[in-house]
């Protein structure tokens, strides 16, 4: 199966490494408080990993992560870059509430930050990390949340959610009592077409607000969970995203009571009718997800498949591998092995180049 994916598709004969990271900007688990008031009540938050160590990125997360991609250089003498697709708003918990859940608000993610006790100086050091070529934002969603379920679970007054919510939280592991599996987290899933209006919408607005915080218009964009429709790629495109990342897999919903999808297979720089790319994540490094695997060994065997083939290697690495706010030793020693990882790249295969998604988009659009 991995020597089928990495047969048809946009080819080089370049050595091309590009890391996208998913969830930036994001909420997840707003504090450790949260965590152990959640666990004490019974909430199995302790056997899902985003929520036991994932968090809004702090101002040591940074630094220690700017260090380690700092710390390899590829054959163009540029540092590792990371493609930090990012979540530019959440829920506004206080207007949300004064509504009395009647109204779904949201705050820029960079508003979200000063309601933080450690991320003063976050937005500096992306700034600086851009400058630097450490780091390249790209759009992941207004919000990494499915707003339309997610309110009506607050409107219906569900104990489970409304408990979450006054810890500063959508995702707590609750909804899993009711067979849904995502945790709110599946940004532009549904159970009715005309939902499609509310996510293009979204679209819209988180784009616009993407350029503001920027100074910037994101080329790529990630759809959380995989999750998307693909009418959704028209307003996509109008709205000067030119590259789609994600797996081999697109999973498109049905319309329907259940959660079920259509499989819509893509292939590495493949065209869909509007001209977009898309962007195959062919290798894997999360080493938070599952600690006892050998993430290094197998992402190696796969970057080095990849360029057997003559594909860049696009390695998935989520924020919550190198989190460190919540618990300070996920983040150290993740960080130890994202360094072992890039040093036997560059070892491996002297000639790597590192580049960002919407570069190597650019390069397979020359």
């Amino acid at each position: 199966m991995k020597n089928l994916s990495n047969l048809p598709g946009w080819r080089t004969n370049r050595k091309i490494v590009v890391i996208e990271s998913d969830d930036w900007g994001t909420i997840r688990m707003s504090s450790k408080e949260a965590f152990n008031s959640l666990l004490k009540k019974g909430y199995p938050v302790d056997q899902c990993p985003y929520n036991k160590h994932d968090a809004l990125e702090s101002n040591q997360d940074l630094e220690m992560l700017f260090d380690v991609l700092n710390s390899v250089k590829g054959n163009d003498g540029n540092p590792v870059i990371l493609t930090a697709n990012n979540i530019v708003a959440n829920p506004d918990f206080e207007k949300i509430k004064k509504s009395n859940f009647n109204e779904y608000h949201f705050e820029p993610f960079t508003e979200t930050l000063k309601h933080y006790p450690e991320h003063d100086r976050v937005m500096d050091l992306y700034r600086e990390g851009i400058n630097n070529k450490l780091i390249m934002p790209q759009f992941h969603g207004r919000e990494h949340l499915n707003v339309t379920l997610w309110m009506k679970a607050l409107q219906r007054k569900s104990e489970d959610e409304m408990l979450a919510f006054d810890l500063g939280i959508f995702s707590s592991k609750v909804a899993q009592k009711y067979g849904y599996q995502n945790e709110y987290m599946d940004t532009f899933d549904f159970k009715k077409l005309k939902e499609l209006e509310f996510q293009e919408k979204a679209i819209i607005e988180g784009l616009k607000l993407f350029k503001h915080i920027w100074n910037f218009d994101s080329e790529s964009f990630i759809a959380p969970c995989y999750i998307w429709h693909s009418q959704l790629e028209k307003v996509l495109k109008e709205n000067g995203v030119k590259y789609i990342q994600g797996l081999i897999n697109q999973f498109e919903p049905r319309e329907g009571d259940s959660w079920s999808y259509s499989k819509k297979y893509h292939y590495q720089g493949q065209k869909n009718s509007l001209g977009q790319r898309y962007l195959i994540r062919n290798a894997f490094f999360e080493p938070t997800i599952n600690p006892r695997f050998d993430w290094e060994s197998d992402c190696l065997k796969r970057i080095d498949l990849a360029f057997k083939f003559r594909k860049p290697a696009i390695v998935s690495s989520h924020r919550l591998n190198y989190m460190g706010y919540l618990n300070p030793k996920n983040r150290s020693e993740n960080l130890l092995k994202l360094k072992s990882l890039l040093t036997k790249i560059k070892k491996y295969w002297p000639e790597v180049e590192f580049l960002s998604s919407n570069q190597l988009g650019g390069l397979m659009n020359q």
